[in-house]
């Protein structure tokens, strides 16, 4: 999938709001508030329960290379999520 593509799905996804459970949360880390280098991808099933959380690193920036967000929205799709969520920003790795 293309990454523009991609990225503007998950950004439309996330713009929805909550809707319930499942719920996808993805989280950006960078070593600098610049470049992404990791993605945490959190999945919870239901309002209580343990989540489940994923990590994906890039050598480049993760938020322009296509195979991390192209698996990022088939995890979405695979999930059936209710709700994705998106932590504003970039967390850095300490």
């Amino acid at each position: 999938m293309n990454v523009d593509k991609a990225k503007k799905r998950i950004e439309k996804l996330v713009k929805k709001g909550f809707k319930g459970y499942p719920l996808v949360s993805l989280e950006y880390f960078g070593a600098t508030k610049n470049v992404v280098t990791e993605v945490v991808v959190t999945f919870t099933l239901e309002e209580g329960a343990e989540p489940q959380a994923q990590k994906f690193v890039s050598k480049s920036d993760a938020r322009e290379d296509e195979t991390i967000q192209s698996v990022l929205v088939k995890t979405i799709e695979r999930t059936n999520a209710s709700t994705v969520t998106q932590v504003e920003g970039i967390s850095l790795i300490k």
